[in-house]
């Protein structure tokens, strides 16, 4: 299934969602207050950890969703680990995968499986510092004056899928590494939650590199 695939007409029923966390899960958060509050018309179908120190399990504990372990101890390879979660995101009948916070690169065989259904949050104005964990502490060593987040689709080569959405953020005097993580985590949560509508809406269509988006719909 292609991303142009997922637009055409409005959803029905909510949209079946796959999260991929590996860290404090607070773009997680975000998607289940949104659901809870009726914000957001999608269901999260399963959440999925790689780490077993990860705040992010306690968080979808809490909000009464799926959560399961797959660590990369637990299998003889990475492509092993992720044929395993790939089948269990297919089994529970999710549409759209969201790596949120995911830091692992995905193998071609995952993205072929879900291909142009594979949503991605980053911690810059892409292209800028792609392909880093620590994009935002680049971004200060390197000087910007403004950096960001992008949600994008994931291809095989990472960080380089068609840009859905980006929000810009100033770099401000004297900034550190937390602060400007804080501001533009804020921004993280606003735009995932407006590309998961929009998707969710049928309002998003795929043309090349370019990703158009008919707010007339």
């Amino acid at each position: 299934m292609q991303a142009a695939e997922l637009s055409g007409q409005r959803r029905s029923d909510p949209m079946r969602l796959g999260v991929l966390v590996s860290g404090r899960g607070t773009n997680l958060q975000a998607i289940l207050d949104a659901v809870a509050a009726g914000e957001l018309r999608a269901e999260v179908a399963l959440v999925v950890c790689n780490h077993a120190d990860a705040e992010a399990i306690a968080r979808a504990e809490a909000g009464g969703v799926p959560v399961e372990l797959h660590t990369a101890a637990a299998y003889p390879s990475r492509r092993a680990q992720q044929e395993a979660i790939a089948g269990r995101l297919a089994e529970e009948g999710v549409e759209l995968v969201v790596c949120a916070g995911w830091d692992r690169v995905l193998t071609g065989q995952f993205v072929e499986r879900f291909g142009g259904r594979i949503i991605n949050i980053h911690p810059s104005l892409l292209p800028a510092f792609a392909g880093s964990l620590h994009a935002i502490e680049e971004a200060l060593k390197y000087g910007v004056k403004i950096t960001g987040c992008t949600v994008h689709f994931v291809t095989e080569k990472v960080d380089t899928g068609p840009i859905l959405l980006q929000a810009a953020v100033p770099v401000l005097e004297g900034d550190t590494a937390d602060a400007l993580a804080e501001r533009i985590h804020k921004q993280e949560h606003r735009i995932l939650l407006e590309a998961i509508r929009l998707i969710g809406d049928g309002k998003v269509e795929v043309q090349g590199r370019t990703v158009k988006i008919n707010c007339s719909m």
